[in-house]
């Protein structure tokens, strides 16, 4: 049995997972998503990137999980990645879904064409939080429009500085096994980050004919490759 912890990408909590949570439950495995500080239900309180990668820790900790498969969507992909191997041989696989990966001393926004100022304005302006964006921002994405009212009815403004921090990495993430999501509406090629990573023979490529959320625009789709990267 595998043990799921599975980490929504920014502005989103545990709830954007309750989809994909009975097609894990239903196949016997664990499944446990969690909102990271400063989001949905914890939402408003201060956190930094090195927060979220303690709150992906503690909950494997906390649960006392074994064979764990973290998931992190977008965002996540950065405290998903240093918390691997932080868990030690708790760590079964990592699946990066259309997901932000961590480069030790860069930052989530170090890759932006701009180095991330206009984000790091956008926080500024928003008293430290990376502000909620338009139901336009998902168009072309896949999703429906009941899908796209429960993704923006839900979303709550990001923490700021768990994008403009820097990822700590004790070891080349190369070197941990992953299965890495390319959703092929959100862009169609990995960009040159994952592309270097995915030479490792412990990466592997998977891809989905959907947008970047798809956890709402195909969850039983997802849920069946979150299934076969744990068997691997």
């Amino acid at each position: 049995m595998a043990n799921f912890v599975l980490v929504a990408g920014a502005r989103l909590g545990a709830w954007a997972w309750d989809e994909v949570v009975p097609y894990l439950r239903a196949a016997g495995h664990g499944a446990h998503p969690l909102t990271l500080s400063g989001l949905a239900e914890k939402r408003g309180g201060p956190a930094g990137q090195q927060t979220h990668v303690q709150d992906i820790v503690d909950e494997v900790e906390r649960l006392d999980l074994r064979d764990v498969v973290l998931v992190g969507h977008s965002y996540s992909g950065i405290p998903v990645g240093q918390a691997a191997e932080r868990i030690g041989d708790r760590l079964a696989r990592m699946v990066f879904v259309d997901a932000s990966v961590p480069a030790d001393g860069e930052s989530f926004v170090s890759a932006w064409p701009d180095g991330g100022v206009m984000v790091k304005a956008s926080i500024a302006e928003n008293g430290g939080f990376w502000p909620l964006v338009p139901a336009t921002h998902y168009d072309g994405q896949g999703l429906t429009d009941e899908q796209v009212a429960r993704i923006v009815g839900g979303s709550t403004p990001h923490p700021g500085a768990t994008l403009t921090e820097p990822a700590v990495l004790a070891r080349p993430l190369g070197e941990l096994p992953a299965t890495y999501l390319l959703c092929l509406l959100a862009g169609g090629e990995p960009g040159d980050d994952v592309a270097k990573l995915l030479t490792s023979k412990r990466w592997r490529l998977v891809e989905m004919d959907t947008g970047h959320w798809p956890m709402f625009s195909q969850p039983r789709e997802l849920a069946q490759i979150l299934l076969d990267a744990a068997g691997e």
